[in-house]
């Protein structure tokens, strides 16, 4: 599986296309905030001749959502999310205007997935992992064989998760990541949804909230 990551708004959001040598691809997060990160996005797929199939939120945070409408329409993909983060999606926009900035308001989800769930594309599968704490529906998708994890706003090089937004459970988190994550292989690469990717062991014994 290929890994590609965009930087997008405000925000400094993480965006992931996945894709291998099917070139069928997954969007993950789309935080295209205007119309110029769009355009990176939509000119990388081309360049590559990728085919997106499935558009995904690892979470609803208002960062990770800002470009769901904008690829829903433009791939004709329908938005799958975990059931417990809808509320947190039904309340984007009134995010975006606290932080007084512009949103597309995101199509509901159509398709709902939980953790035991794969998302299948290509040649790829990919494992669910619900992982709350930042937010109550929070999932990673984990590639075993390519010792991958697109982790969202759960465990970043450093640091963890806010757990102050509406949802949050900063006790809920910690526990998680070390029930669900630190489990996991050492030299497993954990791309997360701001700054750079980190690994499993590097966090084990670095990280200051463990």
């Amino acid at each position: 599986m290929k890994v590609k990551s965009f930087t997008f708004s405000p925000f400094q959001e993480n965006t992931y296309v996945l894709s291998d040598d099917t070139l069928d691809c997954i969007i993950v997060d789309p935080g295209c905030y205007n119309s110029s990160e769009e355009n990176e996005l939509v000119e990388y797929l081309n360049l590559n001749q990728l085919k997106p199939v499935r558009l995904i939120n690892t979470h609803a945070h208002i960062d990770h959502v800002f470009g769901n409408q904008f690829v829903s329409e433009k791939f004709n993909l329908k938005l799958e999310l975990h059931l417990l983060d809808e509320p947190i999606l039904a309340m984007a926009g009134r995010s975006a205007m606290t932080y007084g900035l512009n949103y597309k308001p995101s199509p509901k989800a159509e398709i709902n997935f939980e953790e035991g769930d794969e998302i299948v594309f290509g040649n790829t599968k990919l494992e669910i992992l619900h992982v709350p704490g930042h937010s109550p529906g929070h999932v990673v998708f984990y590639d075993r064989p390519g010792k991958v994890i697109i982790g969202g706003d759960v465990l970043f090089r450093g640091s963890i998760g806010r757990t102050d937004l509406p949802g949050g459970n900063h006790d809920d988190l910690i526990r998680n990541i070390k029930e669900k994550l630190f489990t996991l292989e050492n030299d497993i690469s954990v791309y997360s949804g701001h700054g750079p990717e980190t690994t499993i062991g590097y966090e084990k014994q670095n990280n200051p909230f463990f």
